[in-house]
């Protein structure tokens, strides 16, 4: 698949299950979609009777606690979007209509592994488009007591450095480094699921969260350990996961990123913060188009070809 033009689904899909904060039933619907549509929400099974289309992008952000939320909670929203817009990014999938009859997507396994399958079973297209990428220009960065987030200038698909640290043993101080590729993304990113404590259950009840949670979703924390009888699918699943979330939320961008983001003790809030640092100033980023492939020297080999900027 051509990563220089845009790429939409081949046919159209369903995923359905419940929402793991809300707990409600869902069925989510991705249909392909035409050149430089993006990926857009089709919010139906509203209240008041009228759908409501929402774009996938950052300035559509409601909410980034324990999940991201994109619309308006009192004219439609959808949430936990995280999960199926880092499938999307890590595919290179460009344009895509999603159809939900509920106010959250559907939480499956707790990983983005189901969204991969069922866009598999359908397969992907590319259109006659050009892509167009967003390069970063200048560092941009956003701190959180020790926390922080940074995105910094790489002229190559988007690496991203995710390091978490937990005073829990089960799960330490852990770092991932990851190349977008579709194929690096299937093998060692989709497959990570949420987690969470359980000595913060009740809490997050009480506050209207995790209501759909269960160890057929969730990777569950006790003083003791992994409390999932299966275990984990990767030593550091953790970190993984919040690789994942990270890929999702930086796909609220628009567009493919040229460049580096590295985090430490992140989370949703702060991925959304650092896109609206680098969104801030015109100068810290331009858009480009993607040029077709040439054939390189040997000693240039995989090195990225750029258009004109359409800065």
């Amino acid at each position: 698949m051509k990563q220089t033009h845009q790429i939409t689904l081949a046919s159209s899909t369903v995923v359905s299950g419940i929402g793991v904060h809300s707990g409600d039933s869902v069925k989510m619907a991705l249909y392909p979609a035409d050149a430089d549509h993006g990926i857009v929400f089709l919010r139906t099974n509203l209240p008041n009777g009228v759908d409501r289309l929402i774009d996938a992008r950052h300035m559509n952000v409601a909410a980034t606690e324990l999940c991201t939320v994109v619309g308006d909670r009192n004219t439609g929203a959808v949430a936990t979007i995280e999960h199926l817009m880092a499938t999307l990014s890590g595919l290179g999938v460009d344009n895509v209509l999603v159809e939900i009859d509920g106010p959250e997507l559907p939480i499956v396994d707790g990983s983005a592994a189901p969204f991969v399958d069922a866009i598999d079973a359908v397969g992907l297209v590319a259109t006659e488009a050009p892509r167009r990428a967003l390069r970063i220009r200048r560092p941009v960065r956003v701190d959180a007591g020790k926390a922080f987030a940074e995105l910094t200038p790489h002229d190559a698909p988007l690496r991203l450095d995710v390091e978490i640290d937990f005073a829990d043993s089960a799960i330490g101080r852990q770092r991932w480094v990851h190349e977008s590729h579709p194929r690096a993304f299937r093998r060692d990113i989709a497959r990570a699921r949420t987690f969470g404590f359980m000595r913060d259950v009740e809490h997050l009840w009480k506050a209207g969260f995790a209501l759909g949670a269960s160890l057929d979703n969730t990777v569950a924390l006790s003083e003791d350990g992994v409390v999932n009888p299966e275990g984990l699918r990767f030593p550091d699943e953790f970190v993984r996961h919040k690789l994942l979330d990270a890929i999702g939320d930086l796909a609220l961008a628009g567009h493919p990123i040229l460049g580096a983001y590295r985090s430490y003790c992140g989370g949703h809030r702060l991925n959304f913060a650092v896109l609206e640092a680098l969104f801030s100033d015109r100068a810290n980023y331009e858009l480009v188009e993607l040029a077709p492939r040439r054939e390189h020297a040997a000693s240039n080999v995989g090195a990225p070809a750029f258009g004109n900027s359409l800065r």
